[in-house]
């Protein structure tokens, strides 16, 4: 599971509206002070995320929660989204030299236009994949549990 700290903002019967800090992903390492990069990152203001989620845990406002994605899912979602165009590419490529090295197509424009027509259909698969109710259900974030909250101490007796 990949989890995200989010504040309770809004509570609706079921829903519950979170927000969460994006964070960049430059800014982490010890030398964010001599990079470019993490110097560019420092001039820019964190933006928040909100999403409206479902959830049965009994949540108050101001409440941080900690949301979870599925990584296998993610990692699947990933694999489709970045190979089958390129598999596409590839498989239609190849048959297309194939057929102008057999002198089936005259001229090689023809291969690569046969390749990128598999790539097209290639991403086409893969966003016909990712449409699915249950991809997207797996793809979800959802709110697995409350985060504990911190008593403070005023006074310690012995």
């Amino acid at each position: 599971m990949i989890e995200e700290q989010a504040t309770v903002v809004s509570i609706d019967d079921d829903n519950v509206t979170v927000t969460s800090n994006i964070k960049s992903a430059c800014g982490g390492c010890q030398q964010v002070d001599n990079c470019g990069s993490g110097q560019v990152a420092k001039a820019f203001p964190q933006k928040k995320l909100s999403l409206t989620l479902k959830s049965s845990l009994a949540l108050e406002l101001g409440d941080n929660v900690v949301l979870g994605l599925n990584e296998s899912a993610l990692l699947h979602s990933a694999w489709q989204v970045y190979l089958w165009p390129l598999i596409g590419l590839l498989l239609a490529s190849w048959a297309g030299e194939w057929l102008v090295i057999n002198g089936i197509l005259g001229h090689e424009i023809f291969a690569i236009a046969l390749g990128l027509i598999g790539g097209f259909l290639g991403f086409s698969l893969a966003k016909k994949q990712q449409i699915k109710s249950a991809t997207c259900a797996k793809l979800a974030p959802k709110i697995i549990r409350r985060e504990s909250q911190n008593i403070p101490i005023t006074q310690i007796n012995d």
